[in-house]
């Protein structure tokens, strides 16, 4: 288990980068005995499965959103992770944006836990946790991000009014209905998702039918 598919997918990464990368498997083997925080399943391809996952929102964004990414580049960012569990995609994201300040949120206490100790382990000073619900959080924040925690109808009303710039949503499958429920229920147009199939960037058949959300 290591990072080498992450460094051929993002070649410019600094040293710094990549040693936190590298750093980021044997600290969650050595959590995942503690606490469950990702399928046992998943232990050997944690960095596909979980940290190339969550960089799909990275591509995405210097994709489609280069003025956002210069920003979060320069600094003055703030992201808020919602339902972040052991730290995905906000610990990932937080190394691959240095300069942008990430809120990790979840409900499930044992799990922020994890996410602190590990962005603590490697030195993330852009990182801060929270156990909380999303809809108790103060404050707004530029983007929001997530991966998979519910239904996007769900979803929505958890974080409204609480963002500027657009939520960027890593989900899987036929997403067909449940964007129009999410149209229906939130009342928001359909014109505002702008789905991506993961498979555009990596071409593991992992990422079949995975896809990132934007919601403008």
């Amino acid at each position: 288990m290591n990072g080498e598919v992450i460094y051929r997918c993002f070649p410019d990464l600094s040293q710094r980068q990549k040693e936190q990368i590298a750093m980021l498997g044997p600290l969650y083997r050595d959590w995942n005995t503690k606490i469950n925080v990702i399928s046992r399943k998943d232990t050997d391809c944690f960095y596909l499965h979980h940290v190339l996952h969550s960089l799909a929102i990275a591509k995405f964004i210097a994709e489609f959103l280069p003025g956002l990414e210069a920003r979060m580049n320069d600094g003055g960012i703030n992201v808020m992770d919602v339902g972040c569990g052991g730290g995905f995609p906000g610990i990932p994201l937080a190394i691959f944006y240095p300069q942008t300040r990430f809120l990790l949120v979840d409900s499930i206490g044992k799990k922020v836990k994890v996410a602190q100790a590990v962005a603590d382990s490697i030195d993330l000073k852009n990182v801060t946790t929270l156990h909380s619900r999303a809809e108790d959080v103060e404050g707004k924040f530029d983007l929001i991000v997530s991966r998979a925690v519910t239904s996007l109808g769900n979803f929505i009303p958890w974080v409204k009014g609480k963002y500027t710039e657009g939520i960027l949503y890593l989900k899987g499958g036929n997403l067909e209905e449940e964007i129009a429920e999410a149209v229906k229920k939130c009342r928001i147009r359909h014109s505002r998702i702008f789905e991506k199939e993961i498979t555009d960037w990596f071409s593991d058949s992992y990422f079949q039918e995975k896809k990132v959300l934007l919601i403008k």
